[in-house]
């Protein structure tokens, strides 16, 4: 409404009540003169946590304002003792620094209210980088109060069904966003693939892939002469493995990825639905310590030599995969066997790679394939959400 008796540019606008804070924080970040201010608060400054806020740093000044039109300020990191909170934005050249002088104590709830009261940007992002179930259990609370969600946490969308449906209800009914992309491939376009495919009206029929960067190393290295407990300590030195490798050879991080596919593609299922072949010998399980294990696993190499030979003989390779088939409601997480001139024979180093069997690539299943673990690709994944988040709420794209 423009009131008649002052000028045009007096102009009038009616709120629901529980909308005014909301609607005066977006009239208030247009006194910036960048486009899209986005306020963001991390959790967990830990490895991918330190190498986004590495990336941002870099990348702030240099792309983001002066090329994309966009403000990002971080205004609080916490981790699991301490916590920086700024006004303005942490410094993010010597946010390490800061975090050791000025740090208050963790509160996660005091986080939360300090981004989510803070009326001069109207955009608040909380990234999450932890692989905390306890904080995946806070992201429902977060969007109600239009704080958007970014994460490569998978507790969340692997977790009990009925959270993450109401997570995705809520996610449609709303203008607050919750990005996920690099639960799955670290940076790889894998849920951005799989929603473009089932958005425009394609059908998925069959997922399958190698969503672990740890034990595609393993198996990519476990050939020749050399033994699997060797291939596996080699990963843990380079720093591929969880500390305790059992983590990895359990497979329930690749049953996490493929129940998010699953879901993704529209089936209910619970974690506890998918079969997963454990690498882990059984009698290896008890033992009280990762070095214990790594001390016990040669025992267990003649096994898997035996397997590795009558897979060369028939010309095959050893790949740990996840598939979701669609058509039949199932998931599952084993050990296979597949031809030399096989896609999934075709990997180097710690790669990923993913096939979507759908109704328009049937014959040919269409394929994302690449680096599927280390820091700083999963934090180039979260990146690219932040990115993605500042073009929804209109960052040039």
């Amino acid at each position: 409404a423009i009131a008649q008796g002052c000028s045009e540019y007096n102009i009038t606008v009616v709120l629901k009540q529980e909308d005014c804070v909301r609607a005066l924080r977006a009239a208030h970040s247009r006194f910036f003169l960048s486009k899209t201010t986005l306020a963001i608060g991390v959790i967990g400054p830990g490895l991918i946590g330190a190498t986004l806020l590495n990336q941002l740093r870099d990348q702030q000044v240099a792309i983001l304002k002066e090329n994309m039109n966009i403000d990002v300020r971080v205004i609080g990191i916490t981790g699991a003792s301490t916590m920086l909170l700024s006004e303005t934005g942490v410094d993010l050249t010597r946010w390490k620094e800061e975090m050791q002088k000025e740090a208050k104590p963790a509160d996660l709830a005091n986080f939360v209210r300090h981004l989510s009261e803070d009326h001069v940007f109207p955009n608040k992002v909380l990234v999450d980088c932890t692989a905390d179930t306890n904080v995946a259990s806070h992201y429902y609370d977060w969007l109600k109060k239009g704080i958007h969600v970014i994460t490569p946490n998978k507790k969340a969308n692997s977790g009990p069904l009925d959270r993450y449906l109401k997570l995705r209800t809520l996610q449609r009914a709303s203008y607050t966003h919750y990005f996920y992309e690099a639960t799955v491939g670290a940076g790889l376009p894998i849920i951005s693939t799989l929603r473009g495919l089932l958005e425009t009206g394609d059908k998925i029929l069959r997922i399958e892939g190698i969503f672990s960067g740890t034990l595609s190393y393993i198996f990519n290295n476990f050939e020749g002469t050399r033994s699997f407990s060797d291939v596996v300590a080699e990963a843990k030195e380079a720093g591929y493995t969880e500390p305790d490798p059992r983590d990895d050879l359990s497979g329930t991080d690749v049953a996490r990825k493929v129940i998010i596919l699953a879901r993704e593609s529209g089936l209910r299922l619970e974690l506890s639905d998918i079969p997963v072949e454990s690498l882990v010998p059984e009698a290896l399980k008890s033992c009280s310590s990762p070095n214990e294990f790594m001390q016990k696993l040669p025992s267990f190499d003649q096994d898997w030599a035996r397997q590795r030979h009558e897979a060369e003989a028939a010309g095959e390779v050893l790949r740990y995969v996840g598939a979701v088939d669609v058509l039949n409601g199932k998931g599952r997480v084993e050990l296979q066997r597949y031809k030399r001139d096989h896609p999934f024979a075709q990997l180097s180093g710690s790669d990923n790679i993913i096939a979507f069997t759908t109704s328009r690539y049937k014959e040919q299943p269409l394929i994302v394939r690449g680096p599927g673990a280390g820091a700083e690709v999963t934090a180039g994944g979260v990146f690219c959400d932040i990115l993605r988040l500042a073009s929804y709420l209109g960052a040039p794209s």
